[in-house]
């Protein structure tokens, strides 16, 4: 089934998005701030995957992803929306 991505929005930290859900991800809160943390989560584990990402918080319809500050935003939301699509 997944999720559509309706936006993606940027927040006050230039390495942090906020990707807005058509559907909810989480009821509460839901942190990983790093690969290990995340590896147990179905959705936490693949967006680890993607080059570059540092964390991820779950809530309600969003999605916030880190990335390292090197890293390219449009590869990252690119395959970020790739597996929300794709998520269940």
């Amino acid at each position: 089934m997944g999720f559509k991505v309706i936006e993606v929005q940027p927040t006050p930290n230039p390495n942090a998005a906020k990707f807005v859900l058509d559907g909810e991800v989480s009821t509460r809160p839901v942190s990983f701030l790093s690969p290990a943390e995340g590896a147990d989560h179905p959705l936490a584990s693949q967006l680890f995957g993607i080059k570059g990402v540092t964390s991820v918080l779950l809530l309600g319809d969003f999605v916030t992803i880190n990335k390292e500050a090197g890293a390219e935003w449009k590869q990252i939301a690119d395959k970020a929306k790739e597996i929300l699509q794709k998520s269940s």
